[in-house]
């Protein structure tokens, strides 16, 4: 069995201890906590990189788990004894399996999807590894063996979704089992090597409460978001690239009421819904030949037949946020989107252009019209220089005036000062605009609490 799996023995020494690029300083409570978990990564990391300088990687592929612990037992226990590592029995076992589970899933990066603190990996060739966590980049010491090794990785990722990437078609997006977004570039567009960039989603999906715990958003401001979802204001959620779009849609999804049909539209299924009553659909990509393509537009048309009572699209980005506005307008109030934009202003300027692609004879002031009916409030997302993402404006769309869509902001984050640590300080503070909406929904019963939007008063 040694034979089939290890490569001739070559330098069977054992990696010194090194210190892991994973782990950084303690700076708060929770840093702390995480120290011991960072130091088992990083001994994770150390074992497999030693194990794929010793395996034959293509023999793996047909291997069963049962074989692989068969092999990889003695070399831990001495990887671990050349250490100095505190291990018992039972961490030693848990150890072997967890290293055999990632040969057989995703090799190197293994570990790392498994890290719930991390929200980004990104892999430059199989020379480099970096890794987002809490907004800030860093580089790891995982490597892959060769160019070879990283591409077994990424068929395998493909593969499971019934797609392919390689000369012909050397982009494609796809995604993991546990729903995390996989985007991957491989020769010759990509001149040095294959790129794989994996955005996370955390098991435990974010609640709205728990936003308010991490300081990216206050708790009037949550209070108006409930009232606006519970009586089904259509919310379109706008910010730049891992500003926490997604994030914050899944949040915001959970107080809909557990009694309605929803259907999601998503380029890679990533949403995270937790009602019962739930609808999936998801694009495809044209085949080899050009042929099969299922675009957004397609998917929303075919939803208006699902009986939805709210349409939940992940992001829109063409011209199916003609039929998206339609649909908000007939009927599916309540429906939510996000929008790659830097302000509420843009996001509107966007949705316009993106009307436009449709190719249907209307007037600029008919598309602002269509807008300013279906949508009735942005929120703006951020992500700021020191990594910590911000709910930054929520503003309320309340009409045309002449052929310009009018906003009306009702909370929005002040920045302060920059720390000497880089972290930025700043208050979230109500505008003194009191929604619109707040008489209408009064009627429903929903009722915002005193000073909620009285600027004198902190949040």
């Amino acid at each position: 069995m040694l034979g089939r799996f290890i490569k001739g023995q070559g330098d069977a020494r054992l990696p010194q201890p090194v210190a892991s690029s994973l782990s950084s300083p303690s700076t708060d409570t929770q840093l702390e906590v995480e120290t011991k978990d960072d130091d088992f990564l990083a001994l994770k990391v150390d074992l497999h990189r030693h194990l794929i300088d010793r395996f034959n990687l293509a023999a793996l592929e047909s291997a069963s788990k049962e074989e692989i612990l068969n092999d990889i037992r003695p070399i831990v226990r001495e990887f671990v004894r050349a250490r100095n590592v505190p291990l018992n029995a039972r961490e030693l076992d848990q150890l072997t399996s967890d290293t055999a589970d990632e040969m057989l899933g995703l090799g190197p990066i293994e570990p790392l999807l498994k890290k719930d603190s991390i929200a980004d990996i990104l892999i430059n060739t199989h020379k480099r590894v970096f890794i987002e966590r809490r907004g800030v980049l860093e580089e790891t010491s995982i490597r892959f063996r060769d160019e070879a090794h990283l591409l077994r990785v990424i068929n395998k990722i493909v593969s499971n979704i019934g797609r392919r990437v390689d000369e012909s078609t050397p982009m494609v997006d796809a995604r993991l089992d546990d729903g995390s977004r996989v985007n991957i570039a491989v020769r010759p567009i990509s001149v040095d090597g294959p790129l794989v960039s994996i955005r996370k989603f955390s098991k435990r999906p974010y609640s709205l409460e728990r936003l308010i715990a991490f300081n990216s958003i206050r708790a009037p401001m949550v209070d108006l978001l409930r009232i606006a979802v519970q009586s089904r204001k259509s919310i379109l959620v706008s910010g730049g690239t891992g500003s926490g779009k997604t994030t914050l849609l899944n949040a915001l999804s959970s107080y809909i009421p557990t009694k309605e049909r929803l259907v999601t539209i998503e380029d890679a299924a990533e949403l995270q819904l937790q009602q019962p009553h739930v609808g999936r659909l998801e694009t495809r990509p044209p085949n080899i030949e050009g042929k099969g393509e299922v675009r957004q537009r397609e998917l929303l048309k075919n939803a208006l037949r699902m009986r939805p009572d709210r349409i939940i699209v992940g992001e829109v980005r063409g011209e199916e946020a003609f039929d998206m506005l339609q649909a908000m307008n007939t009927g599916h109030e309540g429906s939510m989107t996000t929008i790659h934009a830097n302000t509420p202003r843009d996001a509107i300027s966007r949705l316009e252009q993106m009307v436009g692609m449709a190719g249907m004879p209307m007037t600029n002031d008919s598309i602002r019209a269509q807008i300013a009916s279906a949508i009735d409030i942005i929120v703006q997302t951020q992500r700021l220089s020191d990594g910590g993402r911000r709910v930054v404006s929520i503003s309320e769309i309340t009409g045309m005036e002449g052929n310009v869509v009018q906003l009306q902001e009702i909370y929005h984050f002040v920045r302060r000062d920059v720390a000497a640590d880089g972290s930025i300080t700043g208050e979230f503070r109500a505008t003194g605009v009191r929604p619109r909406f707040a008489a209408e929904v009064a009627t429903l019963g929903h009722h915002f609490v005193k000073d909620a939007f009285n600027p004198q008063v902190p949040l």
